[in-house]
């Protein structure tokens, strides 16, 4: 990785479907230069896929929320298949497994307060292996990439 891919990749960050030829435009580097440096990103998986990001608010699902989970170690699965069965409920975006008194941070997305704490009560909650949680509602957002 150099410079030039770095931008390269800021560029498609941007738009994911922009043309090399008008990146290599913007950026004054050769289309073919552009092109094979996009083709080695993908081989290497640096870039692992393009994709879109979404309006949530007009999906109706403009409510956010970062709930912390607490792993129950009595039981008999592990936390990767812990994490790996949250990431099956409908409407959780991101797992993750982390350090420090909480064991995964779960990022979901619902219509409303009320659908994100059924989310929690009814589908997290009932999990085995979840023994407590701790949500926290995202007011507004500054910086979210896909």
């Amino acid at each position: 990785m150099d410079d030039k891919d770095i931008v390269i990749i800021e560029e498609l960050k941007e738009n994911g479907r922009e043309s090399t030829t008008r990146i290599a435009d913007r950026l004054g580097i050769p289309r073919v230069t552009v092109h094979e440096r996009i083709r080695r990103l993908l081989e290497e998986k640096v870039i692992r896929k393009f994709t879109v990001q979404l309006d949530y608010h007009k999906l109706g699902l403009g409510t956010t929320a970062f709930i912390l989970v607490s792993f129950l170690p009595t039981t008999r699965k592990t936390q990767s298949e812990l994490a790996e069965e949250i990431s099956r409920i409908p409407n959780v975006f991101e797992v993750h497994i982390i350090s420090g008194e909480w064991d995964f941070i779960v990022k979901a997305r619902a219509e409303s307060v009320e659908e994100l704490g059924d989310l929690v009560v009814n589908r997290l909650r009932m999990i085995e292996g979840v023994e407590k949680t701790i949500s926290c509602l995202s007011f507004k957002s500054i910086k979210e990439e896909p």
